[in-house]
């Protein structure tokens, strides 16, 4: 079934009837003051943001059941008059799947890509990540490197930390400690978790810049403080190195850098995705 059909599906299984009708341009009061089913009834007749807020409403189960089945027919909606947020978020739940809502990597794939092209710096780091894992299209790290570049590029804090990896690993393009360096660096001044912890890596290994204990665990703790868990693991065992204390158990901390790929924060549930422990390699070079 191609993308359209089952989309219109979405819409259909909606039993619902919209006409289109703009509602009334006198009306003044913010949406974000309305009641859930006054937002539903402007929905109904075709307002677009409120479309987009009765989508969310569904997905976070705020004042009503929570259902990503009813916010996806929503999103469509909404992205059917040319609302590229509304795509993206569509795809997020068509990634995820759940609550009534059928999982599907292809769409999803489908769903970025053509948000992506429109130039949502979002759509086009989980296109990326979908790129460098096969999810939904062919692995393909040149594509999956070029994505993360336009999302890097227009400033999106994830896929800098992400293009960031591509180039420590030479995956899709050259190796680049450097290059490696300055993506993170990047990201970790958005305060984005993984570039922080990422950086902190690259310190602490001497990658891309002088080795300095003190610089990493500056940005583990940032990292920490962001919410970064791994990065609890690299200070805890990076402190007592300069500190010369006993490093903590093995069994609850890893004894290397950590450094792993950033997944976009749209969403609630990140999709699977395979420990990525980083650890020095004398072959590494710039």
């Amino acid at each position: 079934m191609s993308i359209s059909a089952v989309l219109n599906v979405i819409a259909i299984v909606s039993g619902l009837v919209f006409a289109n009708l703009m509602p009334p341009s006198s009306f003044a009061q913010g949406l974000e003051e309305l009641s859930f089913p006054k937002k539903l009834k402007l929905a109904k007749v075709g307002d677009e943001d409120a479309q987009m807020a009765v989508a969310r409403h569904y997905e976070l189960g705020n004042k009503v059941k929570r259902s990503r089945l009813e916010a996806a027919k929503w999103y469509r909606l909404a992205m059917d008059q040319g609302n590229v947020e509304a795509q993206l978020r569509l795809a997020r739940l068509v990634h995820q799947g759940g609550d009534g809502l059928k999982q599907d990597f292809i769409m999803a794939a489908q769903l970025y890509r053509e948000a992506a092209e429109l130039g949502n710096a979002e759509a086009q780091n989980w296109l990326g990540y979908c790129f460098q894992h096969g999810i939904g299209v062919e692995a393909n790290d040149q594509s999956a490197f070029e994505w993360y570049r336009q999302s890097a590029d227009a400033g999106f804090a994830p896929a800098q930390s992400n293009l960031g990896l591509m180039y420590l690993t030479g995956r899709g393009t050259e190796r680049s400690l450097l290059r490696a360096f300055e993506y993170f660096e990047k990201s970790a001044a958005q305060n984005d978790d993984w570039g922080l912890n990422n950086l902190g890596g690259m310190y602490e290994m001497g990658w891309g810049v002088a080795k300095d204990a003190r610089r990493a665990l500056e940005f583990f703790e940032k990292a920490v403080a962001a919410g970064n868990k791994p990065a609890e693991d690299n200070y805890a065992r990076l402190s007592a190195i300069v500190e010369g204390r006993p490093l903590p158990k093995p069994s609850t901390i890893s004894a290397t850098t950590q450094i792993k790929p950033a997944a976009a924060s749209t969403g609630a549930s990140k999709q699977p995705q395979p420990p990525a422990v980083f650890t020095p390699d004398s072959e590494t070079h710039d």
